[in-house]
């Protein structure tokens, strides 16, 4: 199993036709996504990438019952963009752009919660580099060939952190369930216990990789989510070690105050719950071997 997606997830783009959404959509084609058609206001009626495009999600849906649909679309129409996928039904809703105004994602967020449970889409980001379930499809764009089928999950504020957990996971023979990016900004879509209880809950997953960053108290409650929650074990990073106080470090929600989030009292936290910390972004597959070797009876090896 995967967690929010595989090879059978219908997936649409918004933003099919733009450079961006048409190199991407090429990357997870060519991945084995089963992209099933796009989204271009003024373009319906055509085809791109072989491949029907439409002016609105709710046509999109009728048509091709889609479950899920990454968004390329400027920042400016985001809220817009995100709020017209979860009010068409889409299941999953997953935002690259960067750069949102964090007064849309309060409207975003506010928006989706008056959906009742049973229409409620999972938003993921923004500020993201989306989902691979390895081996099976790709919602984003991260480089695909990094990763490798495997047992264990990870969750990261950071994209390119996560492609260098991956990275080095298979190198020492270890492979990946689910990566999920969540996004670097302050109001995001799902949080990283949101991810969690969906790891624990995968069969196929033995292990979890939690890669934090300096801001916000995300890791700390996930961190008391593990320990009072989890039963598979957990391995956690935080990046900005160094990081002054009151600097900010690349993404928006990586700003640190004078107290309370830094990454020395996050990882603090991530011990004291019980979760193995990896002391540097060089370290982050070896501590994962770590944490492995203590739950001898996980198979974790990298599949084909």
């Amino acid at each position: 199993m995967s967690i929010l997606i595989d090879e059978k997830t219908r997936v649409i783009i918004q933003g099919f036709t733009g450079d961006k959404g048409t190199f991407h959509a090429k990357e997870m084609i060519a991945y084995g996504t089963n992209v099933v058609g796009g989204v271009t206001p003024g373009k319906g009626g055509t085809r791109h990438l072989d491949r029907p495009v439409f002016n609105t999600v709710k046509e999109a849906v009728s048509e091709t019952a889609a479950e899920a649909t990454l968004i390329f679309v400027p920042a400016p129409f985001c809220a817009d963009a995100i709020m017209e996928a979860a009010n068409a039904g889409v299941r999953l809703v997953c935002c690259i752009t960067d750069g949102i105004p964090a007064q849309d994602m309060m409207m975003v967020k506010r928006y989706m919660l008056r959906f009742p449970k049973e229409r409620k889409a999972t938003l993921i980001g923004p500020n993201c580099a989306g989902i691979i379930s390895a081996g099976k499809a790709m919602l984003g764009i991260m480089p695909g060939h990094i990763y490798k089928r495997g047992s264990v999950g990870v969750v990261t504020r950071s994209g390119t952190l996560g492609y260098e957990a991956a990275s080095q996971m298979n190198e020492l023979g270890i492979g990946q369930t689910t990566s999920v990016g969540i996004g670097g900004d302050p109001i995001n879509g799902s949080s990283f216990v949101d991810m969690l209880k969906l790891f624990e809950e995968d069969p196929e997953t033995e292990a979890v990789m939690m890669i934090g960053e300096i801001g916000g108290p995300q890791e700390a409650e996930a961190s008391l989510f593990v320990k009072e929650n989890m039963r598979k074990p957990v391995v956690g990073y935080v990046a900005g070690l160094t990081a002054p106080s009151g600097r900010r470090m690349g993404h928006a929600g990586a700003i640190i105050s004078a107290f309370g989030d830094s990454a020395a009292e996050k990882v603090e936290i991530m011990r004291t719950a019980g979760l193995t910390v990896a002391p540097s972004a060089a370290e982050l597959g070896s501590a994962v071997a770590e944490a492995l070797r203590k739950a001898p009876s996980r198979p974790v090896m990298v599949g084909t």
